[in-house]
């Protein structure tokens, strides 16, 4: 099939599917006079359900059907497509893998005819071991593999678990085009993250060494704060090291803890970015690699970044296991202001319950705030619950055995108390509760086990207190972006010292140091898992502080093992992707 450049050359929208080509009847010799053999891809940036194999498959049907209506020669899919990513130990229960390689089978017989696609599935091998895999779909066949080399276990990944590394090949031949393929870590080779893994190998160079002019990879890659950017350049990197178009082809979506941007990228084989498909959303577009080079956009500013990442991922888990409604408990501080937020934008206002639970410690100003924050969101409802009289029921009930009690203990009551209330609630009328501490409190344990804890989803816990100023902040400046009417957050929930309200005149700085010192400290030791003395020469912070609150990070792990799930928007996250030990008590040696 010939086109050409000429006066048909266009941009134009075909039902859901963006094609960056000419027409697929333009006779290119009345145009212009000009013969050339172009190739047009189309990018399946889809948000797989994981497990559901029929609706993925069908979707995958759906969308490689309209990009071939809309001229594609060659569509490529994300990693794992088919069954969804990241499966996790799905894949040692009977019947998945075999399902998996039927439905691609099943998939290369459906296809439109004349139309090759690269899907993503396990398969398994004759020797019995599990690969993860590309299927080559050509001429109503699936024709051949492609095993994915790297296989990362730091972070939240840990793929050796399940599959073997896979070796050649790494091309295929199509339209007079020698094609390599690669599956995302591949790629990546953890340089898209900001920490080093050491590769001994770089499957780019069987690439180079097999004379490929185009090379595919099929990615799920997790959203990172700032990867878009080093993405972006990995891609430069390479296309400008083999001379050849890269096209990048990423999931989009949240499946549990890890959200996907999308952010599908086609760079040139100069470096020069010629299409990004739309973060956020699925999306599948029709690319001609002549087509015309884009300028490179901007990233994004890190709160929007944040915010769309929270939103999207609160989202998708909602939809994709069935929550209609939300719950969380509103004391007028900055924390639960912010949650509540992205909670109204994930599913709406209306689906939204707030609950203010005040007791005896509680300022009229926190509960103007909370109010008031209800009203700027237009939640479904604002339900306020006084514990009061259960607070002194328990002490009364307690005081046999441990008389005028006070304390963490007492302080404990109150919050596992709100945390009764919105468990009971949620088990009536089937709301999810959301949890709403940050990243500063987890770390260091400044909450409280089946009380502020409770919940299924911990929106903001990968999310510095630090950071969550930032993102109020954003939030009130670009609030129509973001689809809400007016400023959500009250300004006094911003800018009051920050306080748990469970004790009189209590303020997170009595207990705490401030947040600029104490985030430091925690980005360091979470993040890059610096050393005491690395820490301290860093931040130019007390060795004794330093000490006492990373050792008390590592003692509040037992915490976090019993935790919400935490949306990773980090490098490193509390959770799956940092699996430390409880019993834990580390003495570096000295001298």
């Amino acid at each position: 099939m010939c086109f050409a450049r000429g006066p048909c050359w266009s941009n134009h929208q075909n039902g859901s599917v963006t094609t960056f080509v000419g027409p697929p009847d333009c006779d290119a010799s009345r145009s212009c006079g000009t013969l050339r053999l172009l190739m047009r891809l189309g990018l399946l940036q889809l948000n797989p359900m994981v497990g559901d194999l029929q609706g993925n498959l069908e979707e995958t049907l759906l969308r490689a059907r309209a990009a071939a209506d809309a001229g594609a020669q060659i569509v490529v899919g994300g990693e794992l497509g088919l069954l969804g990513y990241p499966p996790r130990d799905l894949l040692l229960r009977e019947g998945v893998v075999e399902s998996c390689e039927h439905a691609a089978r099943r998939l290369a017989a459906e296809l439109p005819e004349g139309l090759v696609a690269l899907v993503g599935s396990p398969r398994r091998t004759e020797d019995g071991s599990l690969r993860n895999s590309i299927g080559l779909c050509r001429n109503g066949v699936l024709e051949q593999w492609f095993d994915k080399r790297l296989l990362p276990t730091y972070d939240v990944f840990d793929e050796l678990r399940h599959f073997t590394p896979g070796s050649a090949p790494v091309h295929f031949e199509h339209l007079g085009r020698r094609i390599g393929v690669l599956i995302c870590e591949d790629l990546w080779r953890a340089e898209d993250v900001s920490f080093e893994r050491g590769y001994h190998e770089d499957p780019v160079d069987a690439v180079r060494s097999a004379g490929c002019d185009l090379l595919l990879v099929s990615s799920a890659s997790p959203f990172m704060l700032g990867k878009r950017t080093r993405h972006l350049g990995r891609l430069e990197s390479v296309a400008r090291d083999l001379g050849a178009d890269v096209v990048a082809v990423n999931q989009v979506g949240g499946n549990d803890d890890v959200v996907f941007a999308g952010n599908s990228m086609v760079v040139a084989s100069d470096g020069a970015l010629r299409h990004e498909s739309p973060a956020w959303s699925s999306d599948v577009s029709v690319v001609d690699l002549e087509g015309t080079t884009l300028r490179t956009p901007p990233g994004p500013e890190p709160e929007e970044e944040l915010f769309h990442a929270l939103r999207f991922g609160l989202a998708d888990y909602c939809r994709k296991t069935g929550q209609r409604s939300l719950l969380l408990g509103l004391s007028g501080g900055i924390d639960s202001a912010v949650v509540a937020t992205i909670a109204a934008a994930a599913l709406g206002p209306e689906n939204v319950t707030g609950v203010l639970m005040p007791s005896r410690y509680s300022s009229e100003s926190s509960l103007v705030d909370a109010r008031e924050l209800a009203e700027n969101l237009g939640l479904a409802a604002a339900v306020e619950l006084e514990i009061e009289q259960l607070h002194q029921d328990v002490r009364d009930r307690l005081h046999p055995v441990l008389g005028d009690f006070g304390g963490i203990a007492d302080e404990n009551v109150q919050a596992r108390l709100r945390g009764l209330l919105l468990m009971t609630i949620s088990n009536d009328t089937g709301a999810m509760v959301l949890p709403t501490g940050n990243k500063s409190e987890m770390a260091v344990g400044y909450c409280t086990l089946y009380g502020d804890m409770c919940g299924g989803v911990a929106v903001i816990g990968d999310v510095l207190k630090t950071e969550v100023w930032a993102l109020s902040r954003w939030l009130n400046l670009n609030h129509e972006r973001v689809g809400l009417p007016r400023p959500p957050i009250p300004v006094s929930s911003i800018e009051k010292p920050p306080s748990a309200e469970l004790r009189p005149d209590q303020k997170d700085s009595d207990s705490l140091p401030p947040y600029e010192e104490l985030d430091a400290i925690i980005r360091l030791r979470v993040e890059e898992e610096l050393s005491l003395a690395t820490i301290v020469e860093r931040t130019g912070l007390d060795a004794a502080t330093v000490r006492h609150w990373v050792e008390l990070l590592d003692r509040n792990e037992y915490k976090r093992h019993q935790a919400a799930i935490v949306l990773k928007v980090s490098p490193r996250t509390f959770g799956r992707g940092r699996p430390m030990p409880m019993a834990l008590r580390w003495t570096p040696l000295s001298g």
